[in-house]
């Protein structure tokens, strides 16, 4: 039913959490197969691939990149789940990404939707809090999810989008603005992460709202805010 395809580089500790999420779903019969693109680690991540049983592949180039190279290795999923491997799903998120599946399936032009997950951060305080008021909020109004958020969409609509494109950063509004507001659906499950602190501090972070604001609320094509979100 479902491929997941994860780009990774040196994701090693974040790996184990991602596929020991998935292995419910993959005993059920929900998760066919694992996909991991790494983009040249130089921990554990090769062997922690390995050992779970996932299909590995290389490519050092963008996360896009590594992305769209993963989608054409997956062979046995009709819907593919895009995943960071810091996003660790909550228990029980296969059984509402299947009944999502099956309502595609009957539904007319179904297979042209597509779902992303509620964003949860594991951070305790309000300010994590906040943070995922306002993701569900750019989520559902612009129709924008976070890459970290996970994307699942129909091998068949993938490909009519022409897949992702070879973007250094905001991959995740690229596709998401072609998908189309109307198209998405917003799964109740959580995907749970870690965030993230810029390390060049509060103007580099400024900037990279400010990119995905154009992307998402002007409709700034992805290709020219990269630039400025840097």
């Amino acid at each position: 039913m479902i491929s997941v395809i994860i780009p990774s580089k040196n994701s090693e500790t974040e790996l184990v959490h991602a596929l020991s999420a998935l292995v419910p779903a993959a005993a059920e019969g929900v998760v066919r197969e694992v996909v991991v693109v790494d983009g040249g680690s130089t921990d554990n991540t090769a062997q922690v691939a390995d050992a779970a049983g996932c299909v590995w592949a290389t490519l050092k180039a963008s996360r896009s990149e590594r992305m769209a190279y993963g989608a054409s290795l997956a062979t046995r999923g009709e819907w593919l789940l895009f995943l960071r491997p810091e996003t660790l799903l909550e228990s029980g998120w296969h059984h509402e990404a299947q009944a999502f599946i099956e309502r595609a399936a009957r539904a007319p032009n179904g297979c042209r939707t597509a779902a992303s997950f509620r964003l949860r951060y594991e951070a305790f305080g309000l300010g994590a809090r906040i943070g995922e008021t306002v993701a569900a909020l750019r989520s559902r109004l612009l129709g924008m999810p976070y890459g970290n958020q996970g994307l699942l969409i129909s091998r068949q609509f993938y490909g009519k989008l022409g897949g992702h494109k070879p973007l250094p950063e905001l991959e995740d509004l690229d596709i998401a603005k072609r998908i189309g507001r109307g198209r998405l659906v917003f799964l109740r499950a959580a995907a749970v992460t870690p965030g993230q602190v810029d390390a060049d501090g509060f103007v580099a972070g400024l900037r990279q709202t400010l990119a995905r604001f154009c992307v998402g609320a002007l409709r700034l094509p992805a290709s020219l805010a990269v630039r400025l979100h840097g």
